[in-house]
This record gives C-alpha cells, sequence and structure tokens, in this order.
C-alpha cells in the first residue's frame, strides 16, 4: 500500500471533461486509475493502452467491478442522474463534473441516492478548487480583513464558439453558458462568500440565432448577512478578459493574443451540426489527444474576481491574492500544483479515507444549481427570484 492509498478510480465518460482533469490524475497520487466506462471502442483502447485496467462500454458495468472505490461522472450533463445513480446503488463514492445535474429534480434525486448509500457525493472540479480562491479563503478565514461585504467575478471568453454538440446548445438540455460557466462563479462566490444566498436577479442574452441559447449574463446574488456578490460572463468570442490576468488562460498557461479570433475560424470549416460533434470528438481521449500535457506554470482560474472585506480589497490572480489594504498592499503567492486540480483529487481522497469531505460536497451542488436555475428565472420574469430551497 502506498503512503497516501490512493482512491482507485474509475471514470464514465472520456470526453473533453475527462481530459481537463486528466494531467492532474496523472500527476496526483491521491488516486489511481483502475477503469473507464465510454461507447466509443477507440476510446476504450486508448485508455486500456495507457492505463491498463478493465474498460467497459456501459457506466453499470463500471459500477459493478469491485476494483473500484469512486467513479469520476464525466459524462454529458443530462446523463448525470443516471449515471450518478447507478454509482451509488453500487455503493461508489461519486465525483461528478459541474454541473450536479440540469434539473433540480434530477439533483435531489442525487444526494437523495447518495446519502441512503452511505457514499461520499462531491460536485467538480469546479474552479472553486483553484489554488488563488483557496488562498484567498483562508485569508477571509483567517478574520485578518473583517467580513466579506461584495464580490465582483466576470469573465470574457469564446466559450459558445468551441465545437459544440447538439444538445450544448439547447437550454433545455443543460446547454449553454449558465449551466456550463455560472457554476463556476457561483461556486467561487459562495466559497469566499461563505454564506447562504438568499436572491438571485438577473438577465442573459440571447444574441446569436445560430447558436441559440444563453451565451451572456449578468447576475446580482445576495447573501446571507447582507453581503453580495455580481457575477458577469459572456462566451461571444469577442473581448478576453485573460487580458487583466497577464494573458494567462483559464488552464493557467500562457495565451498568444494574435491568435484572436482562432475559435470563430475553426468553427468556420464545421458547416453542418455533424461536422462540429465531430470536432468535438477529436477534444476526447483516444483521437490523438492523450499525450501528458506539461504542468501549467500558473494555477486556474475563471476570470477576475475581486472580494471587498471590510479593511481590505483582495484581487485574485493566477499567481496568488493581492491584498489591497487600509494603508498598506501586499501579495500572497498560490503557487500552481503539478497537478493544477489536485484540490478537488486530494479532497475526494480526504473524504473517503477520513471523512473529511470539503465544502463542495453533498448537497452543495444542488445549491448552486438552484441559483442557476434562479438566473434563468430571474432573466424570464425580470423579478427577483428568492432562494428557498435550502
Amino acid at each position: 500500500m502506498s503512503i497516501c492509498d490512493p482512491i482507485r478510480l474509475g471514470v464514465a465518460g472520456l470526453g473533453r471533461g475527462f481530459m481537463l482533469t486528466l494531467p492532474s490524475i496523472r500527476h496526483d497520487p491521491h488516486v489511481r486509475l483502475v477503469a473507464c466506462a465510454s461507447r466509443r471502442a477507440e476510446s476504450r483502447a486508448a485508455f486500456q493502452a495507457a492505463f491498463g485496467g478493465a474498460a467497459y462500454a456501459s457506466v453499470e458495468e463500471l459500477c459493478a467491478d469491485p476494483t473500484v472505490e469512486a467513479v469520476y461522472v464525466a459524462t454529458p450533463h443530462e446523463m448525470h442522474r443516471a449515471h450518478a445513480e447507478a454509482a451509488a446503488r453500487a455503493g461508489k463514492h461519486i465525483l461528478v463534473e459541474k454541473p450536479l445535474a440540469i434539473s433540480l429534480e434530477d439533483a435531489d434525486a442525487i444526494v437523495a441516492a447518495a446519502r441512503a448509500a452511505g457514499v461520499q457525493l462531491i460536485t467538480g472540479p469546479s474552479h472553486s478548487f483553484d489554488q488563488p480562491v483557496l488562498k484567498a479563503r483562508a485569508l477571509i478565514g483567517s478574520g485578518r480583513f473583517g467580513p466579506v461585504r461584495m464580490i465582483h467575478a466576470f469573465n470574457y471568453t469564446d466559450f459558445l464558439y468551441r465545437p459544440r454538440r447538439p444538445e450544448e446548445l439547447d437550454t433545455a438540455r443543460g446547454g449553454g453558458v449558465v449551466f456550463s460557466q455560472a457554476v463556476h462563479q457561483i461556486d467561487v462566490v459562495r466559497l469566499l462568500m461563505g454564506a447562504r444566498a438568499e436572491t438571485v436577479i438577473a438577465a442573459t442574452g440571447r444574441w446569436d440565432p445560430e447558436r441559440p441559447t444563453e451565451g451572456a449574463y449578468a447576475a446580482l446574488i445576495t447573501f446571507r448577512g447582507g453581503g453580495f456578490a455580481n457575477i458577469v460572463y459572456s462566451g461571444y468570442a469577442h473581448f478576453d478578459s485573460d487580458m487583466f490576468q497577464g494573458w494567462i488562460g483559464e488552464l493557467g498557461t500562457a495565451k498568444d493574443p494574435a491568435a484572436y479570433g482562432q475559435a470563430r475560424r475553426a468553427l468556420s470549416a464545421a458547416r453542418t451540426p455533424e461536422a462540429e460533434a465531430s470536432l468535438k470528438a477529436r477534444r476526447g481521449f483516444g483521437e490523438g489527444a492523450q499525450a501528458a500535457a506539461p504542468p501549467a506554470p500558473h494555477a486556474e482560474h475563471f476570470g477576475p474576481v475581486i472580494v471587498s472585506c471590510a479593511r481590505a480589497d483582495l484581487r485574485l490572480t493566477p499567481e496568488g491574492v493581492e491584498i489591497w489594504g487600509d494603508e498598506a498592499r501586499d501579495f500572497v503567492p498560490a503557487p500552481p500544483d503539478p497537478a493544477p486540480r489536485s484540490p478537488v483529487l486530494r479532497a475526494l481522497h480526504a473524504a473517503i479515507r477520513h471523512g473529511q469531505p470539503p465544502p463542495q460536497a453533498d448537497d452543495w451542488g444542488r445549491e448552486t444549481l438552484e441559483i442557476a436555475h434562479a438566473i434563468l428565472a430571474s432573466a424570464r420574469s425580470g423579478a427577483p427570484v428568492a432562494l428557498g430551497r435550502h
């Protein structure tokens, strides 16, 4: 047995979500890949060539494997409930890609299944596990700067023009930026605020008829105790807010500003939904994309975040946290890890081996999803939405 006794992890789905977490899984000693489930035979063969272990055509077969302790559900959003429930029935701990589900009813069912089975449930990875976010949370928790009063988080990306499957452009099936991107910002501000969200008022944008889902939103979230957070996002591939992050991209690597417009140019070659879905598939495991990437030189991030406390403003950057105090400025570094998403993998290990789950465990993902639905509901009605489910 190794020193940390790694979690024997099975992964359901070998698409883009898995690919983004794979570099961390490769480098982090707290988990070890032992099995996978994928409908694509070439992906299963590539997995076995890279990691050994078992490869199954169905998630149910994966969950029946006695060597698997925990299942990483990295399948499309609309499949999360079925696959998380299958894992729970088999007594497997569950790490579910965000969002936990699409509907609140499905989220409730996942939480209930995990509780009934007595297994750990963690929603992530989300950017609330990023090293600068955790560093800022520790600084806030020290009490040095007083309570959090306000948080501003914004992000401008090319999200809507990356290759998408048809359901990713259909809000009812979990598509658009609210279900895929707002959950990151919601998780970040919830973790930093450290209080229950109470109301949401929001507006959303659907500005491209050929991408008929939400591509932008702005939301004001109030929290118990008087704090509030403003979250803004645009995925329309115009302004790039990484300019404010030293041209460090979301995954912690340097960006070339000269590559501006690349997403739209690449997408223009895919003239049918089938061609676009094929482009998306090429970003998954088994299409030559499984080569190990070098460790990122900076921490991951999700755009600029500024936290206003009673006695200081904290600005989160890919390098750490800037402190703008009453009379002086300071900087606290948050060094990157060779496994950039190691915090979520360590959290999974601590929950299973030591019974110490992170804040993002149990019904955290359901509560975040409630806020995402409130953004959509408020945008439709033009009125504030009270958060009454938690």
